[in-house]
């Protein structure tokens, strides 16, 4: 049997506590990736699919809630664990209004964050196994998980396994934005080479099959300088 990793994405300015905390949750089986910044975390989420991100509160340049703010706003929705030197509740609270989903108090004890992870993570393991095990409707069509199908007004649309287990993809994180290589990781488990341009090739088939005017999609929309985004309100 085969036991998913979690991806995290861990952002401190505190090099000892990047490191120290990067091998605790490695140790307990998570693949760590680090930064310092805001920039370091853009680049992380381009390349890799984050389960979960934990974030400093107060770094120089931009901080953890400022962070936070600008990746709701651009609606990433990506847990967040929001780490800060800080105790007051104020702090915490207006961490929570940006879009935090936990908040833990530096100094903190590695065994209780480790607790928080996977606390979220269950939930959101449990949230998503519910909504696989059901038919996704958006327009005039029905996207059956479990049973492998695509309707159009009760048509059959014949798909491929490439392009469901894509389309998939996309139906399981609606209105969150993926680049190309957070794509590749999970349709495919791998990363994307820099000349594949498979991925591109397979949503322009896609978008031949639920769009009226696949050149003006309504239902998977190119979002521009990052990826693509599924909006089954067809907005």
């Amino acid at each position: 049997m085969i036991v998913k990793k979690y991806v995290l994405a861990l952002i401190d300015d505190d090099s000892k506590i990047l490191e120290l905390t990067a091998k605790y949750l490695t140790d307990n089986s998570f693949i760590v990736h680090t930064g310092k910044s805001g920039k370091d975390l853009d680049e992380i989420l381009k390349k890799y699919a984050a389960d979960l991100i934990i974030l400093d509160l107060m770094m120089p340049e931009e901080s953890g809630l400022q962070i936070c703010q600008r990746l709701r706003v651009n609606e990433v929705v990506i847990p967040i664990i929001m780490l800060t030197a800080k105790g007051d509740e104020v702090d915490r609270i207006v961490g929570l209004e940006m879009g935090a989903d936990d908040y833990l108090p530096k100094p903190f004890n590695p065994r209780e964050l480790l607790a928080r992870i996977n606390a979220i993570i269950r939930r959101k393991d449990t949230f998503s196994k519910t909504l696989s095990t059901k038919s996704i409707n958006f327009g005039e069509f029905i996207f059956d998980v479990q049973n492998r199908n695509l309707t159009k007004n009760g048509k059959n649309i014949s798909i491929t396994t490439g392009e469901f287990d894509l389309l998939k993809v996309f139906t399981d994180r609606p209105k969150q934005p993926l680049s190309r290589d957070q794509i590749m990781q999970l349709a495919r488990g791998k990363e994307l080479d820099v000349f594949d341009r498979s991925i591109d090739v397979q949503i322009s088939r896609i978008r031949k099959l639920i769009e009226d005017d696949p050149n003006n999609p309504k239902y998977l929309q190119t979002k521009w300088g990052f990826g693509y985004i599924f909006n089954p309100d067809g907005e």
